[in-house]
């Protein structure tokens, strides 16, 4: 049975203080019964300072991570140094690295590789724009996105990989896809690893990120397909995380 996933991506939002006070809340907030696993992703700069702060109960991942493993790479972070300073996963793809960013799905994938050589758990982010859904390519883009990795990494690296459902017309904007229609990609995203590997697409945990909120939660979490979100700007509330981490059973 797969164990939900709740993981807040902070995005470049905080300082000292206020990551500080929102770490504290989340401590005391997680129940020793709750059933999902949670997960913070905090901005670089703060790594150490939630890994120092945070309780064990709460999880440890980073936004993004440099596909070269050392050297002359100016601004990078390697994936050796995000395990070092406590993380356990690593955002890969994201929408705005990919769309502000130039990350391609080649790079992507390199990124991907790189996490798991160096014992992270990547969370691949794949997703449409309201262009592609609205001409009815959202299920041949998703696919693609994850052909790419496929190909590069094979079918048994998702074992020990998470794959989150974003579409790109819903993060920030308030709007979210129904509960139908986020089902409908889930349920086609585990399908396209089943056709490769069943036991791999049974195991494989697939989150819902565009707008997740407390209202929200409980009815996309419920779906057959949805094993948890990642969650943007809600996450940088304490108790509406919580409450969002408390729909996943």
């Amino acid at each position: 049975m797969r164990r939900p996933l709740v993981a807040g991506n902070w995005k470049m939002n905080g300082n000292s203080a206020s990551i500080a006070s929102l770490v504290q809340e989340l401590n005391e907030g997680l129940s020793a019964d709750l059933a999902a696993e949670v997960l913070v992703c905090p901005p670089h700069l703060y790594l150490s300072a939630v890994a120092a702060g945070k309780a064990e109960r709460l999880c440890l991942g980073a936004q993004d991570v440099s596909e070269y493993a050392a050297g002359a790479y100016t601004g990078e972070s390697s994936a050796v140094m995000l395990q070092d300073l406590g993380c356990a996963y690593v955002i890969v793809g994201h929408s705005e690295r990919r769309a502000l960013f130039g990350d391609t799905d080649l790079r992507v994938a390199a990124k991907f590789q790189a996490a798991q050589r160096a014992g992270l758990k990547p969370i691949l982010c794949v997703g449409e724009t309201l262009e592609q859904r609205e001409e009815g390519a959202t299920l041949a883009v998703i696919a693609a996105q994850i052909d790419a990795v496929l190909a590069e990494a094979g079918v048994s690296s998702f074992a020990d990989a998470v794959v989150a459902y974003e579409p790109v017309w819903a993060i920030g904007t308030g709007r979210t896809a129904t509960p139908e229609q986020a089902q409908e990609v889930h349920a086609a995203i585990r399908d396209q690893f089943a056709r490769h590997d069943a036991t791999v697409a049974d195991g494989l945990q697939i989150l819902y990120g565009g707008s997740v909120n407390a209202a929200n939660a409980e009815t996309l979490f419920a779906q057959a397909d949805i094993d948890g979100g990642l969650v943007g700007g809600a996450s940088l509330k304490a108790d509406e995380f919580l409450a969002i981490c408390r729909a996943a059973v």
